[in-house]
């Protein structure tokens, strides 16, 4: 969620700055390029244990004992997790917050970028703190983490019953919930995974393991009716009111809706569901056959077949999808609507639409150079590292950024036709 609107879009290549690194610092890591292309920041070493964030050509007064996992919000805010005093916290926008932990990771972001959320643990139990402030409740174990849409809740899998070694039965009569906010569910689970929000922020879903054998889907607490032999992630339809999963009966895969069928079970593999906007066209990564895997929409696959098939993206209209294929990680592709663009690539990173779908991007890597394709032409040069394009408003013009010897690169191209 970009607000693409107040950036430069004037075509050209501009440096940002000369990220070489300074022979006053010991070394510099994770570069990061903010979104609109105006900031590039890397963590930098300064002297044993004492670290700092360079942004351009300014390094920050604030210095840490450790600093780790940078990145940009998409509304342009720098966060890194940050550690003093042998305790971690999150910083944000060069602003660490007052609450300290023993260990954080897996840091979340709302679609804005206003909200921040991380796991932590605390005194050797377990939970998130969203924006510095920690959950009230907090558990011996908690994992699958989950932040809202809008950045309002959070929600993870968590531990609420004890068990010793090798103690199967106590584990066989469930030992998981999921915990919303840090209040766990009633529902006590033998296994629980992959909790997600609705876009609003209303409802939760995840998959389950009922036995040894059984497995289905929770959704606000309620177990679907039906169990299967497998489940994989759950996703709400757009209005929120529904809750689909790719699931496996009678050795085979489909999607099930609200617990009944409605792709039936005939593929080897169904999962990486997405829907469009609108919520009339269901896509999913499917292999029609063991080892084929191709892209299906509303239960009709595309006739490309590929050993390995990822990153699935809707266009915004709904009408278009796109992904990557390999044989095997290697001679990665890029096809849109079952087309396979020319050309292959040692790496490919998840195709992004314009705002209107009529043009779609993905960075790649081939003999250890990047660049970027848009309706598989190149665009905005050659670069040592680079991040994912950006489209302005209307579709016409291509944000790309990157580093090439050692200077951070902004770069507005126009959309080829």
């Amino acid at each position: 969620m970009y607000k693409t609107e107040t950036w430069d879009w004037e075509t050209g290549q501009r440096t940002i700055a000369d990220m070489t690194p300074d022979n006053d610092h010991k070394w510099q890591e994770e570069i990061f390029i903010s979104p609109d292309g105006e900031k590039a920041s890397a963590v930098v070493c300064l002297d044993d244990a004492e670290f700092s964030i360079r942004t351009n050509d300014n390094v920050s007064e604030n210095t840490f004992e450790k600093l780790w996992e940078l990145t940009y919000a998409t509304n342009g805010n720098l966060c890194c997790y940050a550690m003093q005093d042998e305790e971690w916290t999150m910083m944000v926008d060069n602003k660490p917050w007052e609450e300290t932990y023993g260990f954080v990771w897996s840091p979340l972001l709302s679609a804005d970028g206003k909200n921040v959320a991380t796991a932590v643990q605390q005194d050797m139990e377990y939970g998130m703190s969203v924006n510095g402030t920690i959950w009230e409740n907090l558990f011996e174990n908690a994992n699958n983490f989950a932040f809202s849409p809008d950045g309002s809740k959070s929600a993870a899998v968590v531990q609420v019953k004890s068990m010793g070694q090798a103690d199967l039965k106590t584990f066989r009569s469930g030992i998981f919930s999921i915990a919303v906010d840090g209040v766990a569910w009633d529902n006590n689970l033998m296994n629980a995974w992959t909790p997600v929000f609705d876009n609003n922020a209303y409802r939760v879903a995840a998959q389950v393991r009922l036995t040894l054998y059984d497995y289905t889907i929770i959704a606000d607490n309620i177990l679907w009716d039906n169990t299967y032999q497998g489940v994989w992630n759950p996703s709400f339809t757009p209005d929120g009111k529904h809750v689909v999963a790719p699931v496996r009966q009678g050795g085979k895969w489909g999607m099930a809706k609200d617990g009944q069928l409605i792709w039936q079970a005939t593929y080897a593999n169904c999962w990486h569901q997405q829907f469009s906007k609108d919520g009339e066209n269901l896509y999913a990564i499917v292999a029609p056959e063991f080892g084929k895997f191709s892209v299906a929409a509303n239960d009709k696959p595309w006739k490309m077949r590929s050993p390995v098939v990822t990153d699935l993206a809707v266009s915004p209209d709904g009408k278009n999808a796109a992904a990557l294929a390999s044989t095997l990680n290697k001679n990665w592709r890029v096809c849109v609507n079952g087309s396979v663009w020319d050309g292959s690539y040692d790496m490919a990173g998840k195709p992004v639409f314009c705002p209107n779908s009529d043009a779609v991007a993905a960075k790649v890597r081939k003999k250890g150079k990047y660049t970027v394709l848009v309706n598989g032409k190149t665009v905005g040069g050659e670069f040592d590292m680079c991040f994912d394009p950006i489209f302005n408003t209307d579709g016409s013009k291509i944000l790309v950024r990157g580093l090439h010897d050692g200077k951070a690169l902004r770069v507005v191209a126009n959309v080829p036709k």
